[in-house]
């Protein structure tokens, strides 16, 4: 490339960003001069061509008619690239002995049923019963009494209730920590699912030959006032997926659970009645960072 159009090249970069100058906003006008700045030099780097742009364009056009209040394709779509682990991380610095949170998905509904404290947030999904109990704690291990966990999660078949054309609410629900910042709950023994993959994101991966496949899990947002807004899953040790990798880059460590199963007709902890079921049952302790904790 000549000297002469790499500088027509970055006249035309250093335009666009001048053209935020005015912003009043001086986050709005960070944002957008150093998406511009990047933006652009992706361009250069790859060269990118006009059939690719449209290819681009014609991608975002498809996410977005495939978009309501029931699926979010540029969710799915941030998740598979890495960009909400990257947002995550960048948000929730390492603090003591916090939790550590990962991705929000693109599943989470607003207005969860309250179960209650043993209460099962199953509703009738099939699946494994899964008794998981835990507590809620700072990071000098007072208890939080009070915080709302909210938990979600998929039916063994692999579906969360949004998924289906019905209007069933399943697999979701939320409740609050006792005096002790204990909770205790009955859901359904996570298992390993697909992403949505009959849309663009679907198709982005397969042309990468990349799996759709999450490690199984159940997601937890635990909220109380004072303290910093934790989003996590929690994992299924030996779950074979985690060897192969989620397609979200969710997983970490530390929240890799034992889920122990239970032989059918164990008593379960609370003296519910199983019907000679096998069930399953893991442990969960939540610690929180304060709002304004920093590493």
């Amino acid at each position: 490339m000549t000297d002469a159009q790499q500088r027509i090249e970055q006249q035309l970069t250093d335009e666009v960003v001048a053209s935020f100058a005015g912003a009043p906003d001086p986050r709005l006008r960070e944002l957008m001069g150093a998406l511009t700045r990047h933006l652009h030099a992706f361009v250069r780097e790859v060269r990118l061509t006009e059939g690719e742009w449209r290819h681009a364009i014609d991608f975002l056009t498809a996410a977005g008619h495939l978009t309501d209040d029931r699926r979010q394709e540029f969710i799915l779509l941030s998740d598979v690239l890495g960009a909400s682990m990257q947002t995550v991380a960048v948000n929730n610095e390492a603090y003591r002995d916090a939790t550590e949170a990962t991705v929000f998905g693109p599943f989470f509904v607003e207005d969860s049923p309250e179960v209650g404290n043993g209460g099962d947030i199953a509703f009738g999904a099939p699946g494994t019963p899964c008794w998981v109990e835990g507590t809620v704690r700072d990071t000098d291990g007072n208890p939080v009494p009070g915080a709302r966990v909210e938990v979600w999660e998929a039916d063994e078949d692999g579906f969360y209730d949004v998924q289906y054309t019905d209007s069933r609410v399943t697999g979701r629900g939320h409740l609050f920590t006792e005096d002790d910042g204990g909770f205790r709950f009955w859901c359904v023994l996570p298992t390993p699912y697909p992403i949505p993959h009959d849309g663009p994101v679907g198709a982005l991966l397969a042309a990468v030959r990349r799996s759709p496949m999450r490690a199984a899990h159940l997601h937890f947002m635990v909220t109380a006032a004072q303290f910093r807004t934790l989003v996590t899953h929690i994992f299924v040790e030996g779950d074979p997926q985690l060897a192969v990798g989620d397609s979200v880059f969710g997983v970490k460590d530390s929240l890799v659970k034992r889920f122990a199963g239970q032989p059918p007709g164990t008593p379960a902890p609370d003296g519910r009645e199983l019907g000679g079921r096998a069930w399953a049952r893991t442990r969960f302790d939540v610690v929180l960072a304060e709002a304004s904790a920093r590493s």
